[in-house]
């Protein structure tokens, strides 16, 4: 018969040899990465599952799995706008008073016209003649007649010469003091754009000549370039 006291003693230094095996099999996983990550429980048979602790004393510390780090974000520049109009001068560098800006220019028989710095419309016209020229320079608009007559003799050309008119006229802006005005000329229409025959105002379109009167206040600077007449007095 089996001394029982023998045989648990026996079993005792099974177990403990047992847990050795394992510590040194665990330490041996350790120094190997891809068995580092291993869950650590061993099962010997006929015994409970044994936990195996994190930290072992004299047994180096398994490393933490890294965690990458996070890809950078790249945004997409918003796309770039631009206020630059095809086939449109730059504006002309003139102080306004009511943020309205308009420019005449002679070789291409166009006025152009600015709000705020932002261009709003161009309109064909035709100036003065070579015999009658608009001189150039900085006008600012005046007072307005949705009708006036137009009398030649007001500057020294009776009405009865060759020279001489006496016209009514609608939807006239004054420019100077000598009698410029932008206004509306229908009768000029197929010059408007091509050449120059008025006797020194701004012709436009009937249309044209209302929008002026009903949308440009007074005080707005009306720039002319590029004709044959001169410098303006600022009369």
């Amino acid at each position: 018969m089996l001394n029982t006291t023998s045989s648990h003693r026996r079993r005792k230094s099974v177990v403990r040899g047992l847990l050795a095996a394992v510590i040194g099999v665990i330490a041996v996983a350790l120094a190997a990465p891809g068995l580092a990550q291993a869950t650590p429980v061993t099962v010997v048979p006929g015994l409970p599952p044994v936990e195996i602790p994190d930290n072992i004393p004299g047994l180096p510390t398994p490393p933490k799995p890294s965690t990458p780090a996070p890809a950078p974000k790249t945004t997409t520049p918003p796309p770039t706008t631009t206020q630059e109009t095809p086939n449109v001068p730059a504006i002309p560098n003139v102080k306004t008073s009511t943020g309205w800006i308009a420019l005449a220019t002679d070789g291409d028989h166009t006025i152009y016209w600015w709000k705020d710095g932002k261009f709003v419309k161009k309109m064909p016209i035709s100036m003065g003649s070579n015999a009658h020229p608009t001189p150039n320079g900085v006008y600012h608009t005046r007072e307005k007649y949705q009708h006036i007559v137009m009398d030649s003799s007001t500057y020294g050309v009776p009405v009865d010469s060759p020279e001489g008119y006496r016209t009514d006229v609608n939807w006239a802006t004054r420019m100077s003091g000598d009698g410029i005005f932008i206004h509306a000329a229908p009768w000029s229409v197929a010059q408007q754009g091509n050449s120059n025959v008025s006797h020194g105002c701004i012709n436009i379109s009937t249309e044209n000549g209302k929008w002026v009167y009903d949308t440009i206040p007074q005080g707005t600077p009306i720039v002319v370039r590029g004709t044959v007449g001169g410098q303006y007095d600022g009369n």
